[in-house]
């Protein structure tokens, strides 16, 4: 997966929680330093489906629920034929 870079970065130090065992399979599979990296997208991922799902919304708003035929041609042009059935690669 490719990784955005902003063109500049900030430093911030807040208290976040995350549970034990999560923290601990992010440091095994990120190691110290590469925390914040997977933390950067994680956070764009979200605000990328936060996105989509206010689109959905002001379409079915606008005219009505999306059919399931609607949701699977969707499905398939995001994701091919990994998107059928709901199920996608992540």
């Amino acid at each position: 997966m490719a990784t955005q870079r902003a063109g500049s970065t900030e430093n911030v130090s807040v208290s976040v929680s995350l549970p034990a065992d999560l923290l601990s399979v992010l440091r095994e599979r990120t190691g110290k330093r590469g925390l914040s990296s997977c933390i950067t997208e994680a956070v764009r991922h979200q605000l990328e489906m936060d996105g989509l799902a206010e689109i959905v919304a002001a379409q079915e708003a606008e005219h009505g629920s999306l059919t399931a035929a609607e949701i699977e041609a969707a499905s398939r042009e995001l994701f091919g034929d990994a998107g059928r059935d709901g199920k996608h690669a992540a």
